[in-house]
């Protein structure tokens, strides 16, 4: 082996938004970095729906690890400083459809995004903010080099190898493959695996002239519904599958007329038909829906389509001595609750911390890492968990109205408690410490899980074809959601057949004692700690402040990245 001295402290595969990321969050921190990209930016990726999480994770990550530019995709309060290509996300909406039949206005979920404190969620157009995060980075101090492909890596003891297919040798104290599905490393040591509950395939392209649904199928006053469908996410579901539209031309300000869709099928329910191209096979199935078909029917593709046998895959190993696997070339399950985004900047924080740790102690083992490859796998099983139950539950509209609210409360236990962490957290150990129970879902909260479990495990069980089968699973599910005190009344509202959550989600009882927002017992220890509520309400005046358009601009003259600023 080479005693030439190593060149980088880290050396990251892949620079789309988690290895950009991490690259400018280790790089600000005074690690060098190389970044190797087998293609070149700006190039097309999906991954283009944000969720309270996410948004959050990249705040904690922006304030923890003083990346401000990191937060700039938290909110649409942030176009300024990210362009008006992004679309705006006011909601994510689910409606049921049934072949060769009209959408049921009733058979129908619109789960309203709060605009407070942070603003609405926006679509990221991937091409420009992976483009620009990699730009971040390479302002920070890190290298990037575009069209390199790794050829091999070699782990010693003291050091790792990176050889590249262009006969170059670079060494670094740690590698992190952020290369996704045909990731290097977990291809080099035999971890890849689909041992999944999740199948679905897809077909999927960006398009112009996708009219908003209400123009033609229901309107928005026949759902009922606080927002057109078009100013957020869009999911057409049905019987073991689904459909995304997420438009970037969707608010006063966009510039950008393209609109990605996708079709997601279970292939044992939907095999690959190879006899056609993935465009006749994608209209072909659309063909069954009268109001997909309307809504499709003028709309053209501006790239190729893309078409893949099977989106679900993940690892046996996270981590080996000296390297680790990173976001999505750990696993990945399906883009239907956009959860991909989530766990990969929580595992950016994760990893950033114990990277910054190891160049203290020099140890750089898989011993030393293992907190990643058991919060990654944890977090790669809950979201399979649910994703297959959701698409199980659309084979019988009765069970998904049930199933939804337990994505409803995991989605709200997890924002609430993360947005706790990161203002009850005076150091980044403690905010390690703070997310450590987490698993994607229900806040880390104990309680949260043995539900999620036991509504799992029913509909594991369930006959979605035997009615009362159905019937009786429906009951139970209502049952144990009668035994969880700590459930919003606006989801107790669902239960009772109304079809979407309100737009205004501030409410007087919030502030009850007991019944309101902190709940009281365990619940209230688990959340928010000793918090007493006009200490909270304070740090979250003074956060919503901070973050609000007024105090981005106010921001911008001292920390932006314009010519007049820069020395």
């Amino acid at each position: 082996m080479t005693t030439a001295p190593y060149t980088f402290d880290v050396a990251i595969i892949g620079s789309g938004i988690g290895g950009s990321t991490l690259a400018a969050v280790l790089a600000r921190q005074g690690l060098s970095v190389i970044v190797f990209e087998g293609g070149a930016h700006p190039r097309f990726t999906i991954g283009e729906s944000m969720i309270l999480e996410t948004s959050e994770a990249m705040r904690a990550l922006a304030e923890f690890y003083d990346v401000p530019e990191l937060a700039y995709f938290s909110s649409e309060n942030f176009y300024p400083c990210i362009g008006t290509s992004h679309g705006v996300k006011r909601h994510f909406s689910f409606l049921h459809h049934t072949p060769g039949q009209r959408q049921n206005v009733r058979h129908s979920l619109q789960a309203v995004i709060p605009k407070l404190p942070y603003g609405h969620e926006i679509h990221i157009h991937r091409q420009d903010s992976d483009y620009l995060l990699t730009a971040v980075a390479i302002s920070y101090g890190a290298t990037v080099l575009q069209g390199v492909q790794i050829q091999d890596i070699h782990a010693h003891e003291q050091g790792v190898e990176v050889l590249t297919t262009k006969g170059a040798t670079y060494w670094a104290n740690y590698v992190i493959d952020a290369g996704g599905m045909k990731s290097l490393l977990a291809n080099k040591f035999n971890w890849r695996h689909r041992n999944l509950l999740t199948h679905s395939r897809t077909i999927f392209t960006h398009m112009i002239d996708v009219p908003c649904f209400n123009n033609v199928g229901p309107s928005q006053r026949a759902y009922g519904f606080p927002y057109p469908v078009s100013q957020g996410t869009l999911h057409h579901i049905f019987k073991g599958g689904w459909l995304w539209v997420i438009p970037f031309n969707n608010h006063s300000a966009a510039t950008n007329p393209l609109c990605s869709v996708g079709l997601q099928l279970d292939p044992r329910l939907y095999p690959q038909r190879d006899e056609l191209s993935p465009a006749q096979e994608f209209f072909d199935f659309v063909g069954q829906f009268p109001d997909l078909t309307a809504q499709l029917r003028r709309a053209r593709p501006v790239r190729d389509w893309m078409r893949i046998d099977r989106l679900q895959y993940s690892a046996s190993h996270i981590v080996g001595d000296r390297f680790a696997l990173l976001a999505h070339a750990a696993g990945f399950i399906d883009p239907l609750f956009s959860k991909g985004l989530y766990v990969t900047h929580a595992s950016i924080f994760l990893v950033a911390d114990l990277l910054l740790r190891a160049k203290q102690s020099g140890d750089y083992s898989a011993a030393a890492f293992v907190p990643l490859e058991t919060m990654t796998l944890d977090w790669v099983n809950m979201h399979d968990r649910l994703v297959a139950s959701s698409y199980k539950s659309w084979a019988n509209v009765k069970l998904w109205q049930v199933y939804a609210v337990l994505w409803l409360l995991g989605a709200y236990l997890e924002y609430v408690r993360l947005v706790v962490n990161r203002l009850r957290a005076r150091s980044r150990a403690e905010y390690v410490e703070l997310m450590r129970p987490h698993r994607l879902a229900g806040g880390g909260f104990e309680p949260f899980f043995v539900i999620q479990e036991q509504i799992d495990a029913l509909i594991d069980q369930v006959d979605p074809d035997d009615e009362a089968d159905v019937e009786r699973t429906v009951a139970q599910i209502r049952a144990l959601f009668a035994t969880f005190p700590w459930m919003p009344s606006t989801f107790h509202d669902l239960l009772q057949g109304k079809t979407f959550l309100p737009d205004n989600k501030l409410r007087p009882n919030l502030l009850a004692p007991g019944r309101g927002f902190l709940g009281d017992g365990v619940y209230r220890q688990h959340f928010f700690g000793a918090n007493a509520l006009p200490t909270l309400l304070q740090q979250v005046a003074l956060d919503t402040a901070r973050y609000s358009r007024l105090g981005l601009t106010r921001r911008r003259r001292t920390q932006a990245r314009l010519a007049e600023q820069t020395p």
